[in-house]
């Protein structure tokens, strides 16, 4: 089953009241309790030690497991009341406000957040009136993550404006959304319709967004292990290293990459791997000046070929710009 980051979050305080009722509880046991994969419970595993009852990463939980039984060390000190410092409380209750606030929100998980920032308010007392002045609102990746949440729970189609850099331009299409992962950045991974594949989608680059009212149904199709990374290049696709201006650094984030060694101009020397290393011929073309292809040679004279062919269609351009001819330059020079 397609699991999201919400459905992960409640799963994860689910397990903690679990894990406290049985000290030692077999992973097996506990993956078929939750109806997840050992694997996948390992890896909630071991995201819990990195939470805990103080925002300053003090009393943290004391989790582990030797991959058949699961220690808590500490429950007892987590099942302290927990204390809100000013700072604290005001912080939470920011963020609940701010959350409350998402598009595409269900009303059930609203309403619920609603009460417990009603709740939290209270335990705070006078803490909570610096919160009132203060507001937060989010960047378009939080409703569209809103968005394709509820397309998820409500099983409806997705339409799209998506900018894909490697081509660089913006594309309609409808999909159907299959789940929501993070690696590095927050993807979608989903059907979609114009490319008649699976794909996947960084929520940054997702223009704009609409629920549709026709039913998502995907096909079937197994998931990938992302536990290696989102893009794990075979083995025998070819390697291709692009050097780039301190302009041009942004490729390192955009691109999924093997390598990226600092130059001494503060530029940065890209190693990756693709089936397609042509299609990184329009990369080159948008650097520019910020960077080049340095190997394969074949593709760098490619791409520089590219490049002087460009630059001769603008000068076709501007050559025509200033002797466009036809009855009004007649016209002119009859002047």
């Amino acid at each position: 089953m397609a699991s999201n980051a919400i459905d992960q979050t409640r799963r994860m305080l689910s397990l903690v009241t679990y894990l406290r009722e049985r000290p030692g509880a077999h992973v097996s046991d506990v993956a078929r309790a939750f109806g997840i994969t050992e694997d996948e419970l390992i890896s909630d595993l071991d995201v819990l030690p990195l939470c805990g009852t103080s925002f300053r990463g003090g009393d943290l939980l004391d989790i582990d497991t030797d991959g058949d039984r699961i220690w808590w060390h500490n429950p007892d000190d987590v099942a302290a009341p927990m204390r809100l410092a000013a700072d604290e409380a005001t912080a939470l209750l920011v963020a609940a406000r701010a959350v409350s606030t998402l598009p595409g929100l269900r009303e059930s998980d609203r309403q619920a957040l609603v009460r417990a920032t009603a709740k939290l308010e209270t335990a705070a007392g006078e803490n909570a009136g610096a919160s009132a002045r203060l507001s937060v609102t989010f960047e378009s990746e939080g409703g569209v993550f809103a968005d394709v949440d509820r397309a998820i729970s409500e099983r409806r189609r997705l339409w799209l404006r998506y900018y894909s850099p490697a081509r660089d331009e913006l594309t309609e299409r409808e999909v159907d959304p299959i789940r929501l992962f993070a690696v590095g950045h927050t993807y979608m991974e989903a059907w979609c319709y114009l490319s008649e594949a699976r794909r996947t989608f960084r929520l940054d680059r997702v223009a704009e967004i609409r629920i549709m009212d026709e039913p998502s149904s995907p096909p079937e199709v197994e998931l990938r292990d992302l536990s290696e990374g989102l893009v794990q290049p075979a083995a025998e696709d070819p390697e291709v290293v692009i050097e780039v201006g301190p302009g041009g650094r942004w490729v390192a984030e955009y691109y999924p990459h093997d390598s990226a060694e600092e130059l001494a101009d503060g530029g940065l020397r890209i190693t990756l791997r693709t089936p397609d290393p042509t299609s990184l011929r329009r990369l080159a073309l948008r650097l520019g000046g910020d960077g080049h292809i340095v190997s394969p040679a074949d593709l760098a004279d490619s791409a520089r070929l590219a490049a002087r062919e460009a630059l001769a269609a603008y000068d076709k351009h501007d050559e025509h710009d200033k002797h466009p001819g036809g009855a009004y330059d007649r016209q002119e020079q009859g002047r």
